[in-house]
């Protein structure tokens, strides 16, 4: 099935610690601007060729590769039955999204007005889609991507060797888009599963899948980069590669040099809906530990912390005292969360996890997600200029939202923010005390990306009831002042340039 792009336009968000994960059935996911390991196999090393012109250079053979362990990539096709939409109008308004609404059969003949209000049976109809994954165990254990098979009721895995079987799907995690499914069969070719901590920026890499429906096709490129956080991905540190992607690829391994796998084929970004330069993969050592879960329990148990972080960029560091940007700032903190309990607040900026460091925000949620549900989080935060360390008992991950609907004002001076006071009701609607309602962003404000409708909280992290409030912590700031806004269901902390 051919991907729709996702258009992502750039709304004052926080990056939640954790994010569901959505996709049409079969289709590989499209960005535009997210068990035991199994016996290890022989080894199939990658040979080098000389590069054409220059007998020094060489670049990677990878059909040694794609002979031993291409056997064990499997076409994954999938059948859902849907109900068609007739809905018993036959006005010409009644177009689907495709512009290819369903029309009442009986439309333009002497019947129609009989069958107008009359309860129509709806028909089900196929829907067909198709993807990759692979073998890990000899007795027809598959891992594949979660939005290849979930919600199907037919999956047909076909081999190779033109062997087909019917799967069961054992199960389906959509928040990691990882999926385990089984075939009745014995002696199947295996892949052999490496460690994806182990991979590096810059190093070479082989997918296999079945693009367009193309089976067993290899393409190769070298990992872009590690770590990556992707929207509505929040769980998964993707590696990103330059390899050659596409619909029907979903759920193909991605080998490193020494044949092993280090990853599972699940994304691209992309303008056009097809391939682009830009290819994300789930790291192995993720899908194993959630296929183990599948496997044993039927779903996937994670920690949960309790709040919702943003990244801290230099405007920030400096606002927050901070020696230099670094680690994940909490935007909000979810009422009577694990974290809440703790005493962990807002403006907190969360330095290191079980005395390791956080870098960087993005890999705060897949580490706590990683977390057993009961256990405790040792957490290193920065405070009001100082450190200090937080024990957490993570609670199961779950997620939780608010949400508000905006309706004299006085001029916020150096920022360009003309604000008023929250009334009772709209306090009530945005789930907050206190706040200052934006009715008109300008100059350094507009340029941060405030604008009318937004609720600024507090200022360098003190709460702000009136406009005199935030005039006075403008005048104490010098450079930059870090407003906590709130603009939806969603919290940020926004760096403004002082005027």
């Amino acid at each position: 099935m051919n991907p729709t792009p996702k258009k992502y336009s750039k709304p004052l968000a926080a990056a939640a610690l954790g994010a569901i994960i959505a996709a049409p059935l079969g289709a590989l996911y499209t960005y535009s601007v997210r068990a035991q390991a199994p016996a290890h196999t022989m080894q199939a090393p990658v040979q080098t060729a000389p590069a054409t012109g220059n007998a020094q250079a060489v670049l990677p053979d990878f059909s040694t590769m794609v002979q031993r362990y291409g056997p064990a990539v499997v076409n994954i096709q999938v059948v859902e039955k849907v109900p068609a939409s007739y809905n018993g109008d036959d006005s010409d308004d009644n177009d689907d999204d495709n512009g290819q609404g369903s029309q009442n059969p009986w439309a333009n003949t002497p019947f129609a007005p009989f069958f107008r209000n009359f309860p129509q049976q709806q028909p089900q109809v196929p829907v067909r889609g198709e993807g990759s994954g692979f073998i890990v165990s000899a007795d027809g254990l598959i891992l594949t991507n979660a939005h290849v098979v979930n919600g199907a009721k037919e999956v047909t895995v076909r081999l190779t060797d033109r062997r087909e079987y019917q799967a069961k799907v054992v199960g389906v995690d959509t928040n990691s888009d990882i999926a385990v499914i089984r075939i009745n069969a014995k002696d199947l070719p295996t892949v052999k599963v490496g460690d994806s901590r182990n991979i590096r920026v810059g190093e070479w890499v082989l997918a296999i899948g079945a693009p367009f429906g193309f089976a067993n096709s290899a393409t190769a490129g070298i990992v872009s980069a590690l770590g990556r956080t992707l929207p509505d991905s929040g769980y998964v540190p993707f590696i990103q590669t330059d390899v050659p992607i596409n619909p029907g690829n979903s759920g193909g391994p991605l080998f490193n040099m020494r044949g092993e796998v280090v990853g599972i084929n699940s994304q691209i970004y992309s303008r056009s809906g097809g391939y682009q330069g830009v290819s994300f993969s789930i790291p192995i050592d993720v899908a194993l530990k959630v296929s183990h879960q599948l496997e044993t329990t039927g779903h996937v148990s994670r920690g949960k912390l309790g709040v919702v972080i943003q990244p801290v960029n230099q405007a920030l560091a400096d606002s927050f005292g901070l020696p230099r940007p670094e680690g994940a700032l909490v935007s909000s903190v979810e009422k009577g969360g694990p974290a809440d309990r703790a005493g962990i607040q807002t403006g907190d900026v969360i330095l290191k996890l079980n005395n390791t460091p956080v870098n960087t925000s993005d890999e705060l949620p897949a580490d706590i997600a990683e977390m057993a549900p009961g256990s405790n989080a040792n957490l290193q935060i920065w405070r009001k200029g100082g450190t200090q360390n937080i024990e957490v008992k993570l609670g199961s991950m779950q997620e939780k939202r608010t949400a508000f609907n905006s309706q004299s004002s006085h001029n916020g001076g150096k920022l360009g923010l003309a604000v008023r006071p929250l009334t009772p009701d709209e306090q009530h609607q945005a789930n907050t005390r206190g706040g200052l309602l934006v009715e008109r962003a300008s100059g350094p404000a507009a340029e941060a990306g405030l604008q009318q409708g937004d609720i600024v909280l507090s200022a360098n992290g003190n709460k702000v009831a009136s406009a005199e409030d935030l005039r006075s912590a403008v005048e104490k700031s010098k450079g930059h002042i870090a407003l906590l806004v709130q603009r939806g269901d969603s919290q940020l902390f926004v760096p403004v340039r002082v005027g």
